[in-house]
C-alpha cells in the first residue's frame, strides 16, 4: 500500500446524494484510502487517495469503458511530509451515549458528565460520522446488559474511537487488539490510545482482516466490533463467528438502508442472531450474537 505519511494525489467527487454500491465498491478497489465527507445538506462527497504515479486519465477511461455512474472529480497534489496532521478534521464536541468525544485541536475536554473521549482523526478516519455514533450508542448499552468483557477485537478500527471508548467505560480492565488494513490507522490509534491514557490495555495492529497471527493467538473474543463496509463485513462474516465466544456480541455498521436485509441474512445464514438494530439517517447498525 502507498505511504500515506507522504506526498500523494487527491481526487475530489463532487457532492451527490448516495452513491450506488457498484459504484462506491469500484472506489474502494481503485485508491488507498477512500473517505467520505458530508455537506451541510446532507450529500456525500468522496474524497480519495492514491499514489503520486496514480494516472488519472487511464481513471477516466476505466469510468467510461465500466460505464460507472460517478460525479464529477478533480485532481489535487497533496504534497506534505504528513499529510494526515495538515488535514485533521475540527469537528465539533459531541455527546453520545456515555461519551464525549472530543478533538485533539481542543485546549481542553469540553465540561461533561459524560466519559471524555479525545481523538486525533483526518480526512480518512470518521470520527464523527453516523456509524460511529450508533456503535458509540451500543457500546453505552453494553457496558449496562452485557457481562464484563475480557478481550475485544476492533476491526478496521480507523482512528481507534471505538477501542477506547470501550477501554474506557470498562475501566481498562479489557484487552483490546484494534486491528486495521492501513498502516497510517494503526499509527493514529495508537497515538490515541496514549493520548487517553489505555495504551496498557489495547494494542493496534496490522491486519489484512483477521490474517494476523495475534488475533488468532487471542482469539476467542467475548466482542468483536467491525466499523467497516457491506461487502467485507460479507466476507469477513464467517472468520467473525469462528472468532467470537458463544454467547458474544458483535457488534456491525458500514452499510445503508437498502443493504440492510441482506447483511442481516447474510449473517444468520451464518449462525448469528440478531439482538438489535440501529439506525441514523440512511445508515444503519446491528447487534448481533453468537
Amino acid at each position: 500500500m502507498h505511504n500515506l505519511g507522504k506526498s500523494c494525489k487527491l481526487i475530489r467527487f463532487a457532492p451527490i446524494e448516495a452513491l450506488a454500491e457498484r459504484e462506491s465498491e469500484y472506489l474502494e478497489e481503485t485508491f488507498d484510502v477512500v473517505a467520505i465527507n458530508y455537506t451541510d445538506d446532507g450529500k456525500e462527497e468522496y474524497v480519495c487517495y492514491a499514489p503520486l504515479e496514480f494516472d488519472v486519465n487511464s481513471l477516466k477511461k476505466d469510468i467510461a469503458e465500466q460505464n460507472l455512474n460517478l460525479p464529477s472529480y478533480q485532481e489535487e497534489l497533496l504534497e506534505s511530509k504528513n499529510w494526515l496532521k495538515e488535514n485533521v478534521i475540527k469537528f465539533a464536541p459531541f455527546e453520545i451515549g456515555a461519551f464525549m468525544i472530543y478533538g485533539i485541536h481542543e485546549a481542553s475536554c469540553p465540561k461533561t458528565q459524560k466519559i471524555p473521549v479525545q481523538v486525533y482523526a483526518a480526512t480518512a478516519f470518521g470520527s464523527e460520522h453516523q456509524t460511529t455514533k450508533m456503535c458509540l450508542t451500543a457500546i453505552s448499552e453494553l457496558h449496562e446488559t452485557f457481562p464484563h468483557p475480557h478481550k475485544i477485537l476492533d476491526m478496521g478500527t480507523g482512528s481507534g474511537i471505538l477501542s477506547i471508548a470501550a477501554a474506557k467505560i470498562w475501566n481498562k480492565e479489557v484487552h483490546i487488539l484494534a486491528a486495521d488494513i492501513d498502516d497510517e490507522a494503526v499509527d493514529v490509534t495508537n497515538n490515541n490510545a496514549v493520548t487517553n491514557n489505555v495504551e496498557d490495555c489495547m494494542k493496534a495492529i496490522l491486519s489484512d482482516g483477521y490474517n494476523n497471527p495475534q488475533i488468532q493467538q487471542t482469539s476467542p473474543f467475548d466482542m468483536i466490533f467491525a466499523n467497516i463496509l457491506a461487502n467485507p463485513l460479507k466476507e469477513m462474516a464467517k472468520s467473525a463467528y469462528k472468532d467470537l465466544n458463544k454467547g458474544g456480541c458483535y457488534l456491525i455498521s458500514g452499510f445503508i438502508d437498502n443493504q440492510e436485509n441482506d447483511i442481516i441474512e447474510h449473517h444468520k445464514q451464518v449462525g448469528f442472531k440478531v439482538i438489535k438494530t440501529y439506525q441514523m439517517e440512511n445508515w444503519r447498525a446491528a447487534l448481533l450474537q453468537k
